[in-house]
């Protein structure tokens, strides 16, 4: 059995927690590297709001949008040209010519 409270508990960070972090990020990356990890890490953190606000307002304009009717494809129209009758062969066909290296030795 799962417990409901599972996911809240997962971020339930205190001052002491967030204090240790910050603590091992300046020990890890050095105070000279930190604005420029905030600034990258800013930056990722705007991009991914502008990803997902440009998604819900493509899901929004779609709902508002009112559906198209189902379009049957049409057996013949602009897009669709009938197709060529095949014409049924009248008697024998006659062989294609013959090429002109064939004349020269003698063969017909």
């Amino acid at each position: 059995m799962t417990c409901p409270t599972l996911p809240l508990a997962l971020f339930d960070f205190g001052g002491g927690e967030i204090l240790f972090v910050m603590v091992v990020v300046l020990i890890f990356f050095g105070g000279e590297k930190l604005p420029e990890l905030a600034r990258g890490l800013g930056k990722s953190i705007r991009e991914f709001k502008k990803a997902t606000s440009g998604i819900e307002e493509e899901f929004k304009r779609a709902m508002e949008e009112p559906p198209r009717p189902a379009i049957k494809p049409a057996l013949q129209g602009p897009m669709n040209p009938p197709l060529p009758k095949p014409v049924a062969p009248a008697g024998r066909l006659e062989p294609p010519p013959a090429e002109p290296s064939d004349f020269e030795h003698g063969e017909n």
